[in-house]
């Protein structure tokens, strides 16, 4: 189980939420870094809407999803490229 704290306030950071680790060789595996369950329970965090998916479908709306994330970073390349021209060389 994930357990976060807060830190304090007074110290002037805000609320920073951090999340201890488990201890590897728990109860799903452990060992090489974790079972296929654990791997497809963080997948399915990292996808949007991919909570809900059977694994054939998150594993499709992973390949879409990183299509996505290349275009976006392909057009932030572009527009850094016109607003500022000694980027260009890049």
């Amino acid at each position: 189980m994930d357990q976060y704290y807060d830190t304090c306030e007074s110290k002037g950071i805000g609320k920073v939420r951090w999340q201890r680790r488990g201890r590897r060789g728990g109860r799903h595996g452990g060992g090489g870094g974790g079972s296929v369950h654990m791997k497809m329970r963080k997948l399915q965090r990292l996808i949007p809407g991919g909570r809900r998916l059977k694994p054939d479908r998150l594993f499709l709306k992973t390949a879409d999803y990183i299509m996505q994330l290349r275009s976006q970073v392909h057009v932030l390349q572009a527009l850094s490229k016109i607003y500022d021209p000694t980027l260009s060389n890049y």
